[in-house]
């Protein structure tokens, strides 16, 4: 089904893409070309994802039972660091959009001030862009750390392409980020789990980044994910402006597309401001289907059913369309289409979802989320779980931030908001129980 040529060209890094002891360094080659193309002092290569390198950055940067402060919105991923790690998280809370019930990058007075708190913090990991686009203002943030001496963890998973264009929002290695990890099967164009992670100062020592991703990384890395990302980035050095020119002007189109169609909303220049966010990326185009008395959950399914277009995320009132320099008129084309068709569907009135305001989604944190996952712990009834301390990590998905984290105690507003979200078609694929009649605490 997947073809010989595949398997023929899934050749060994060691006695195949270069020697036995891996002396002509065609890996490390490609890595450096890499780092030259964004702007980095150093890049690698990772054949797992970004959830591996942005674990290998964290703990280059912070070991067991110190403090990093990192933002509450994280991907699973950061969560998944820190309970491997022991790394004590500090959280610094994302600016909330209470209505449009939409979180962005915090700013750098939330930053310095999380600082102030916790002197000892050994860094700061921020995520921007959030899986909507928005981003947060990476050089006040970077400004922050470095006023303190502390390095500053980028997660721009969803920004491979943004050092190749002048119109999209900063790159994070242009604005003073220490480490920063992109995904390039994301935004760019690379099979899944292609990433990078890039360095560029003195202030997380390279020798320690590298033993940190080994202790993470598989020893059978896959060459196919390796010239995936060399491919990619030689594409992007050549030819990378003009394609994301032509998918600039094509997106741009796709908007004004959206915004004629009756029962849309198309969100974006609403996002940008103070107390929102920074800048957003063009290429992500937010519709608010909220007009047509839909969810985005039942939407980006009737859109995969019976339009066969698939949309990147979904949630409660919106859905949103990744555009890449992949896209062409013919697919945006599909796209409007089938958002036209959409506002002529017979769906369902969308089923409520409780939604917390946003102090009740900041959960406090009890016990380390280490010491919680690795406890004893229970399985209760959801009606006996508001109080107690959470064991798992339970996360709406995408975007893939935990509403819950193992060490936090748990509410009954983020319980109702989690359990209508279920009914009302929302994914969340980490719970012990996917039905959420109980949940996984910490034992008494």
């Amino acid at each position: 089904m997947v073809g010989e040529d595949v398997f023929r060209a899934d050749a060994l890094t060691p006695n195949g893409l270069d020697g036995r002891r891996v002396e002509h360094g065609a890996l490390q080659q490609a890595q450096d070309l890499m780092a030259d193309a964004v702007g980095a002092d150093q890049t690698f290569f990772s054949t797992c994802g970004s959830s591996l390198s942005v674990k290998s950055a964290m703990i280059s940067v912070a070991g067991p039972g110190e403090k990093l402060l990192v933002v509450r919105h994280a991907h699973k991923s950061v969560t998944a660091g820190l309970i491997i790690s022991g790394v004590d998280p500090l959280w610094v809370h994302p600016r909330w959009d209470a209505e449009r019930h939409m979180s962005h990058p915090p700013g750098p007075d939330a930053v310095r001030a999380a600082f102030e708190r916790e002197p000892e913090a050994k860094g700061m990991l921020l995520v921007t862009p959030t899986d909507y686009g928005t981003c947060g203002d990476i050089s006040a943030i970077a400004d922050v750390c470095h006023e303190f001496d502390r390095p500053l963890i980028v997660d721009e998973a969803w920004g491979a392409h943004l050092p190749f264009h002048s119109d999209l929002p900063p790159w994070a290695m242009y604005c003073g980020a220490d480490l920063c990890v992109t995904s390039v099967h994301k935004m760019g164009a690379a099979v899944e789990q292609s990433s990078v992670f890039h360095l560029q100062g003195d202030r997380v020592d390279p020798a320690v980044l590298k033993m940190r991703e080994d202790l993470l990384g598989t020893t059978s890395a896959s060459s196919l994910v390796y010239a995936g990302l060399d491919g990619w980035r030689r594409q992007m050095v050549q030819n990378g402006k003009e394609l994301l020119g032509i998918a600039l002007s094509l997106v741009e189109s796709v908007r004004s597309g959206v915004d004629r169609i009756p029962g849309l909303h198309l969100v974006g220049d609403e996002l940008v401001g103070p107390e929102h966010a920074a800048s957003i990326d063009p290429l992500k185009v937010i519709v608010d289907v909220t007009g047509l008395r839909v969810n985005g959950y039942q939407a980006a399914d009737w859109l995969r059913e019976e339009q066969r277009v698939t949309v990147g995320l979904s949630d409660h009132r919106r859905v949103v369309a990744m555009f890449t320099h992949a896209d062409n008129r013919e697919t945006a084309d599909r796209f409007l289409h089938a958002m036209r068709e959409l506002t002529k569907a017979s769906l369902p009135t969308a089923p409520k979802v409780d939604l917390p305001a946003p102090g009740e989604l900041e959960l406090r944190t009890e016990v380390l989320p280490r010491d919680a996952f690795f406890g004893p712990t229970e399985q209760v009834p959801v009606g006996e779980a508001a109080g107690r301390i959470a064991a798992e990590m339970i996360t709406p998905y995408p975007p893939g931030a935990p509403a819950v984290l193992p060490g936090e105690v748990i509410n009954q507003p983020v319980l109702d908001y989690l359990r209508s979200g279920l009914a009302a078609g929302m994914y969340i694929p980490d719970a012990v129980d996917s039905g959420l009649d109980s949940v996984r605490v910490v034992a008494r």
